[in-house]
Order: structure tokens, then sequence, then C-alpha cells
């Protein structure tokens, strides 16, 4: 089932230009994240990630300076807060 996931996403890489794809706010792509997590996990952890992405990746995010230890992090809409490392360069600069 895990070879569906990935020739889903081979076929979205072929097909769609990387300039007609929505920017992701994440520094690894949703489609990447995905496909790393099925292929080396399978079908139900590459399904979740995909869920979590898709849920998270829509806007409604925050990123804000932590005032505790001056880091740079991003609220979700699922309410998980990420850090710098995680979070679009295009986002943070």
């Amino acid at each position: 089932m895990k070879y569906i996931i990935l020739l889903i996403i081979r076929c979205y890489w072929l097909l769609i230009p990387q300039s007609k794809r929505r920017k992701c706010i994440f520094k690894k792509s949703c489609s990447n994240y995905v496909f790393e997590i099925s292929q080396k996990d399978g079908f139900i952890k590459g399904i979740k990630a995909f869920q979590f992405r898709f849920q998270n990746c829509r806007g409604n995010f925050s990123i804000f300076k932590n005032p505790i230890d001056n880091k740079i992090q991003m609220i979700l809409p699922s309410q998980l807060i990420i850090d710098k490392e995680e979070i679009a360069d295009r986002l943070i600069d």
C-alpha cells in the first residue's frame, strides 16, 4: 500500500511544476515529508503524516519570538509549537 502513496507523490512532482505548487510553511515541503515517512515507516504512518501536514499547512499560524529563550518559533493551527529549524526560511527572513 505504501507504494500507492509514493507513486501519487512522484506523479505530483512530475505533473505539477514547482512554480505552480503551494508554498509550504515548513522547511521540508509537505510532499517530501510525506514521501520520506511513507518510504521509511509505511502506509499508515504516511497517511497520518499527510493528515497532520494538511491540517497545519493552511495558514492560521503565528510566528513569534519566545520571550523566555528568545528563540523564533511558530504556533500551528493544532496549537503545536515548532522551532525555527522546521520553519520555511521565506517566512523568517
